[in-house]
């Protein structure tokens, strides 16, 4: 399980080592998991962050210590952030991919299938799942009542390092800023290897998308 260690450092720093990272979520008796694609880092002072309009009880989570789990409702769904070092900072987990290993239980992808379907009780893509930060929430049962202001517990709901690290990162604007709240920052990183499935992908079969303002990171 990552510490509050992990998270004590600068959004930046903090949003690209959780690339990779797994999401271990218990819902009811069986384990549901998310490889972590995208984030976007915030700051206090960044006019897109929600701390930068200042101290409220709905925000409460943004001002307490790193590590603490910070979920609000986006778009009618709900959003998990983790604060980090410096008061109102804090990442906001972007998107992910269902997660597969040896202790994954036979039914997991169904489960998140049920919990996330598209219109009609019809099967989402497994790689679509956790394609956005609300479809990841939804897909992992995680909800702003349970988990806003909490820390990790190794026994319902953490993060893990499971050893992987991207070959390179994608570092471009984040996505949904208004115009005027800093949107030209470069907060936004994604797994080059699993560009295709975060939430706005970058680029398509033809490479990446002119229009798009990125850097391009190898590790």
């Amino acid at each position: 399980m990552l510490s509050a260690h992990f998270f004590d450092r600068d959004p930046q720093v903090v949003a690209k080592d959780l690339l990779g990272k797994v999401i271990r979520v218990k819902y009811k008796d069986i384990w549901l998991s998310a490889s972590i694609i995208e984030t976007e880092a915030y700051y206090i002072h960044d006019k897109g962050s929600h701390a930068s309009l200042g101290f409220t009880q709905k925000r409460k989570a943004l001002f307490m210590p790193a590590g603490t789990i910070y979920m609000y409702y986006a778009r009618g769904g709900d959003s998990l952030n983790i604060s980090c070092h410096g008061e109102g900072n804090a990442v906001l987990i972007k998107s992910g991919r269902p997660y597969i290993d040896q202790n994954t239980p036979d039914n997991m992808i169904e489960i998140m299938q049920k919990l996330n379907p598209l219109p009609g009780d019809r099967l989402r893509d497994p790689c679509k799942l956790c394609s956005g930060q609300t479809l990841l929430c939804k897909s992992l049962g995680l909800k702003v009542p349970q988990w806003d202001t909490k820390t990790f517990d190794p026994d319902r709901f953490y993060f893990e390092d499971v050893g992987y690290r991207p070959k390179s990162i994608i570092q471009t604007k984040r996505l949904g800023i208004p115009l005027g709240r800093d949107e030209h920052l470069m907060y936004r990183f994604i797994d080059h290897d699993e560009a295709l499935h975060c939430t706005l992908p970058p680029y398509g079969k033809k490479g990446f998308k002119k229009s798009l303002e990125y850097t391009l990171h190898s590790l």
